[in-house]
């Protein structure tokens, strides 16, 4: 699979190489240039390679949305278009002052809005970079890590599923993107919890 990342930070550089590590190609870009990425591109390996945000997106079959919040608007209003394709929020609505900002409704909806045409799902918001760098485990082994997944098309929902489980966690299915969205917010019980499936399958129930 072709995959753009639109930030090089904690997530996205972590996903970039465990993307890469599971056999796809990726494309990594940030607000810095191709020329900033060329150590971390180097230290993945042929199968990634520094770009502009908006070839990350032009050659993507799925693109993973990894840049700070505040820069949402920035970064998403001068790529695209998006039709058709399968964009993951990777992303919390914290402010530079490090506060959750008060929206009027999820952040998973706030991103939709700005990349009309694409097939949202949320994931890999609530997972502490460390553990998505180091912990990843076997399918079937035990003590393996849950991500969430929350969007309104099944078939994209899937293809996101399969990309968790292909890098060493265990996808679980939260529903549809605004109230799948809302239960994986900061604050919520499966926020930033090193948990397994059956634990988060739980605990999203009650929310």
């Amino acid at each position: 699979m072709e995959i753009g990342i639109l930030g090089s930070g904690n997530i996205g550089g972590n996903l970039a190489r465990l993307f890469a590590r599971a056999g796809h190609h990726v494309r990594i870009a940030n607000s810095r240039g191709p020329e900033s990425l060329r150590s971390l591109v180097a230290s993945i390996g042929e199968n990634a390679e520094a770009s502009t945000p908006q070839d990350a997106v032009d050659k993507a079959d799925l693109v993973v949305v990894a840049v700070p919040w505040t820069k949402r608007e920035e970064v998403l209003g001068e790529t695209g278009p998006f039709d058709d394709k399968i964009v993951v929020d990777a992303m919390n609505p914290y402010t530079e002052d490090f506060e959750i900002e008060d929206l009027d409704r999820t952040s998973s909806e706030v991103t939709r809005g700005l990349v009309p045409g694409a097939l949202v799902v949320k994931a890999f918001n609530t997972i502490f970079y460390k553990r998505l760098a180091d912990e990843g485990k076997p399918k079937g082994a035990p003590g393996r890590l849950a991500i969430p997944v929350a969007g309104d098309d099944p078939g994209a929902k899937q293809v996101v599923m399969d990309l968790i489980d292909a890098i060493g966690f265990d996808p679980v299915d939260n529903g549809g993107l605004k109230e799948g969205g809302r239960k994986q917010q900061p604050g919520s019980p499966i926020y930033n919890n090193p948990i397994g499936a059956a634990d988060m399958k739980d605990r999203l129930a009650r929310i």
